[in-house]
């Protein structure tokens, strides 16, 4: 994996999340439609990245037809929930520890359990792009482009674990402040394991599964509270 095509969708993806956050929250103030908030979020956040990914093409098509590992099999249905159990170890023992530890922790789902009354297009929207679209444009990006990249430039347990510290890193939002840094941490280890999988099974679609099952958790969970 050329390593200038890796960064170019690590740096597309970092500024696209961020960009989306910015729009989210401009839009937001001045009482545009939450479906119409959602829809923007997708433009920005995964849109570029998959802009990227598709001006690339030809440079992964060079490094041969399943260069990122997209070829799911049907082993990958069982694959993918063991990862999210792996995932879901490692972030109750990482949150532990960084509750424990002090460290500040605010997430960075919204908090969708106060009205009470969210229109059904807006939580199917959100669902469609925690669940799925973020799911695959970063598994596609982060344990794709980036990892196979920096395996090849260092050790693969080097690899997994700055990949996701990227992963984590990529997640921040420049509104909570240092009360990211729990979060950072927690998702860091989250890309770990789903690093982890990338390589084991050498392809995306477990990870993907398992990514897509921690986001959905995660959205349960705030549109119960």
């Amino acid at each position: 994996m050329p390593g200038r095509v890796a960064a170019l969708a690590l740096a597309v993806t970092v500024v696209g999340l961020l960009l989306s956050r910015v729009v989210a929250s401009l839009l937001i103030d001045t009482g545009v439609d939450p479906v119409a908030v959602i829809a923007a979020v997708g433009l920005f956040g995964y849109g570029l990245p998959l802009v990227a990914f598709v001006s690339v093409r030809s440079s992964l098509a060079a490094q041969g037809r399943d260069a990122l590992g997209l070829r799911a099999r049907w082993a990958d249905l069982g694959w993918g929930p063991v990862t999210w159990l792996c995932c879901l170890v490692v972030q109750a023992v990482v949150g532990m520890l960084v509750l424990r530890s002090g460290v500040p922790f605010e997430g960075n789902a919204p908090d969708l359990g106060d009205d009470g009354g969210l229109p059904a297009s807006y939580v199917v929207a959100l669902l469609l792009l925690t669940v799925v679209a973020a799911p695959v444009v970063e598994e596609i990006v982060f344990r794709g482009m980036v990892l196979r990249a920096l395996m090849s430039t260092m050790p693969v347990g080097a690899a997994v674990a700055v990949q996701g510290v990227l992963f984590g890193l990529a997640h921040v939002d420049p509104s909570r402040g240092i009360g990211n840094i729990g979060l950072v941490i927690l998702l860091s280890s989250v890309g770990c394991v789903l690093g982890g999988a990338a390589v084991l099974t050498r392809r995306l679609a477990a990870p993907m599964i398992a990514h897509a099952i921690v986001n959905a958790l995660a959205m349960a969970i705030a549109l119960l509270a």
